[in-house]
């Protein structure tokens, strides 16, 4: 009978013997994963963190447009609209004006050659010319529109008028 019983005793031994074991194990790794996840958390010191540094006035401010400094806010929403219509491949590829008396600026676009297709949006070049009351300049640049989007110069240049 000790024979047969023994079996079960040292059965039953070792199975709470496992169940320790692996309770031990998973209270370890919880322990480490709890010490290891405190260890990861920061917390910013605001001393060691400069402020940053203030505005001074050698920031100039950006253009309205990316042709003439002259050309105001209004002036650059007037000729963006002109550009629009312009440019639109559907459009009959003259010249389209645009003016603002307020600041006595005006101009023209003027597509050049056929649309094309750049980086999955319809490009075109143009001619443009912004006139003030004392001078007027010529532009030469390209635009381009995602489908759907706004007009885009992507670039512009002023053309120097061989002497």
């Amino acid at each position: 009978m000790t024979a047969i019983g023994t079996p079960r005793v040292y059965r039953a031994k070792l199975r709470a013997g496992e169940a320790g074991w692996a309770r031990w194990r998973l209270a370890t790794a919880a322990a480490f994963g709890l010490l290891g996840g405190a260890c990861s958390m920061s917390f910013p010191m605001t001393s060691l963190v400069p402020e940053d540094p203030p505005a001074t006035a050698s920031v100039t401010a950006k253009a309205a447009s990316p042709m003439a400094r002259e050309m105001g806010t209004e002036d650059w929403r007037r000729a963006k609209g002109a550009l629009a219509v312009a440019l639109d491949p559907q459009g009959s590829g003259s010249p389209v004006t645009w003016d603002n008396p307020d600041s006595a600026l005006k101009g023209h676009f003027k597509p050049v050659g056929q649309p094309f297709v750049k980086s999955d949006e319809i490009c075109r070049a143009f001619l443009a010319t912004v006139s003030g009351q004392a001078s007027a300049s010529t532009f030469q640049g390209t635009a381009c529109r995602p489908s759907g989007g706004e007009w885009a110069i992507k670039d512009v240049k002023p053309v120097t008028k061989p002497s």
